[in-house]
């Protein structure tokens, strides 16, 4: 997985007064658990932008002014109601050989055959969570939906793999093709147009008989 790396300083006061200096000169005060003792640093609000305003999951690479790095994940974000502005992230440090649970996107790529002819795409879910080791940890998951016909379906079974965990269950519909209601009224015109085109074409049979007596 792709990391983000942020450089910050490390906070010795964690009061309101501090916090709200902290956002006045344009810093995001920031916590990350998971170590010994909660770690509380402060960086530029701009540093999140490739974190915070995407689709995609990433891991980050958090250096302080003492040259202390870390490796973590963002777990929670609070915005401001009105400015929509940051106003504090909560992270999770990553640790080598300890599973992280992590939230990753779904991709989907190609045509569907069923859409082409008048079924309905469902994206039932486009984040799965998984369980495992940071260096495990893929960016995403690609589905092709090339061969996806009508009432076909991707379920979660299909996507497992060995080096991680998907915690929905196996049986969880990703992404679907299913019949809408408009390609149903196409195939009742057409049924329709043929038993018509049969009818027509017995009543010239009969009339072609008569004649010849």
């Amino acid at each position: 997985m792709k990391s983000i790396t942020i450089k910050g300083s490390e906070r010795e006061s964690v009061g309101k007064k501090a916090t709200k200096a902290l956002r006045n000169a344009g810093k995001v005060p920031c916590v990350v658990y998971g170590g010994e003792k909660p770690l509380h640093f402060s960086a530029d609000e701009l540093a999140f932008k490739n974190l915070v305003y995407t689709p995609n999951a990433h891991t980050v690479v958090i250096i302080l002014e003492d040259k202390k790095k870390l490796r973590a994940i963002m777990q929670d974000i609070q915005f401001h109601p009105v400015t929509d502005k940051i106003q504090h992230i909560d992270f999770y440090q990553l640790f080598d050989d300890k599973e992280v649970t992590l939230n990753i996107p779904v991709r989907l790529e190609g045509n569907s055959p069923g859409v082409r002819n008048g079924g309905r795409l469902l994206f039932r879910n486009r984040k799965l969570t998984i369980k495992a080791l940071p260096d495990n940890l893929p960016d995403f998951f690609n589905i092709d939906i090339s061969k996806l016909k009508i009432g076909d379906n991707i379920l979660v079974e299909s996507l497992e793999s060995e080096n991680f965990s998907i915690l929905q269950p196996s049986t969880t519909v990703v992404v679907q093709v299913k019949t809408a209601r408009a390609a149903i009224v196409i195939d009742e015109e057409e049924e329709e147009g043929a038993v018509e085109g049969e009818e027509a074409v017995a009543e010239g049979a009969e009339e072609t008989t008569e004649a010849a007596e």
